[in-house]
């Protein structure tokens, strides 16, 4: 294992160009995690609720995702801000991040195991706690070890690794099928190889005892607030990830059902279809975000692609929205794929570019802003049941109500002042 740096917790900004095999390294880690946290959500939870109990199954689905990602919320910030205070020998980031792929592991193999709902709800909420103490991690290394001039190019890369994620997530699906057990524990293995791999090639800080801040009920509470009045670029990107991710829940909790009730696809044939769309979808993601990031860095701008990508995204979601056919539900899913590529790798930019407090809470802050991503996941799933149930059981009207908020997501990155 390479050893730590011993240094007071980056205090001062990274300038050091990483390499290609860093990178490539980096982006790995962030593929594994993704592989085993996003296929239970896409296609696995959906099995698992519709064996355990099929009679309530959309309505057991919305209630093990939404307290997931409840959990989710938690552990983000909450974790981050433990980083940015660890003082192991082994450095502050780099126990945490082995941690989370471990508790990951865990957690997944309660779900493939479950028998009850309950039992369902504990496993997914083990995986989402330990998984997004792993995603702090991986959102504070962008800060901590990329310059400024390469976080468009870096940010593309992770934003491939949420595409290869699905892709071999989903393909495992459908390949173990037969066993429940390794649809789930597969993938979290190759997540827990991938960590261990970054973990010895990380250049870690280490903080020394003395340096570490006092950490009381306050700072508990801290952990989970930004004062948007004082860091108004900040909230205004918050925001902006929000109303995005808003519209990605209801598009990925709820594809399943929309296929079968809108489409009229055979409940056999979802995990394949789920497949051929995510292989779409994810193959645009991986081509945009790396055009997208690298063209960011190079003429030094970011609005004003984020603000495109979110317009876009909200127009896939309304050629889904009155899709009549599988063919065009999958170009819905190609315009979707390009939108979030592009989104995912400039916006991860933008919000490192203008992050506060960088010095000192670098980890927990880019927590804060993975609420964003994750407080969607509990809201939707508790939201959507009202709109459908209102609406008939329509998909095309939860779908056009994702388009607005989403929409909305490219007017909220506006008002950003501290980049171009």
């Amino acid at each position: 294992m390479v050893g730590s740096d011993h240094v007071e917790a980056a205090t001062v900004p990274c300038t050091r160009r990483v390499g290609r095999l860093f990178m490539a390294i980096y982006g790995l880690a962030y593929t594994g995690l993704w592989m085993a946290l996003l296929p239970p959500i896409l296609v696995g939870l959906a099995m698992r609720v519709s064996v355990i109990d099929p009679a309530h199954a959309a309505d057991s689905l919305s209630l093990v995702v939404g307290v997931g990602a409840l959990v989710a919320l938690f552990g983000n910030p909450f974790f981050g801000r433990l980083s940015d205070r660890t003082t192991s020998r082994h450095g502050m980031r780099r126990p945490w991040l082995i941690a989370g792929a471990l508790g990951g592991v865990a957690g997944l193999a309660v779900v493939a195991q479950a028998t009850s709902i309950p039992q369902l709800l504990l496993g997914w909420c083990i995986t989402q706690l330990a998984y997004n103490a792993e995603l702090a991690v991986l959102a504070a290394i962008l800060s901590d070890q990329i310059p400024t001039s390469q976080r468009g190019t870096v940010s593309g890369i992770v934003s491939i690794s949420l595409p290869l994620g699905m892709i071999g997530g989903t393909f495992l699906v459908e390949v173990l099928v037969a066993s429940t057990l390794a649809i789930f524990l597969v993938p979290a293995a190759i997540a827990l190889l991938c960590a261990l791999v970054l973990a010895c090639v990380l250049h870690d800080s280490r903080l020394d005892s003395a340096h570490r801040p006092p950490y009381g009920w306050r700072g508990f509470l801290g952990s989970f607030w930004i004062n948007p009045l004082r860091f108004p670029d900040f909230s205004w990107a918050w925001s902006s990830r929000f109303l995005l991710y808003a519209g990605v829940a209801m598009l990925l909790t709820y594809q399943e059902f929309y296929l079968i009730h809108q489409l009229n696809c055979p409940p056999g044939d979802v995990p394949h279809r789920i497949f051929l769309s995510t292989l779409v979808q994810c193959c645009m993601v991986a081509i945009f975000g790396v055009l997208g990031g690298g063209l960011s860095d190079a003429v030094g701008r970011r609005k004003v692609f984020v603000c495109g990508a979110a317009l876009l995204y909200a127009l896939a979601l309304v050629v889904i929205a009155f899709a009549t056919s599988y063919a065009w539900f999958l170009v819905g899913m190609a315009l979707s794929g390009i939108a979030q590529g592009t989104y995912l790798a400039v916006d991860f930019a933008l919000v490192t570019d203008v992050l506060p407090e960088r010095e000192t809470h670098a980890a927990r802050n880019l927590g804060i802003f993975n609420i964003a991503s994750v407080l969607p996941q509990w809201l939707m799933p508790a939201v959507a049941p009202a709109i459908l149930a209102v609406s008939s059981g329509s998909y095309a009207v939860l779908f056009m109500v994702a388009a607005v908020l989403v929409a909305l997501g490219a007017w909220a990155i506006l008002p950003v002042r501290g980049v171009r």
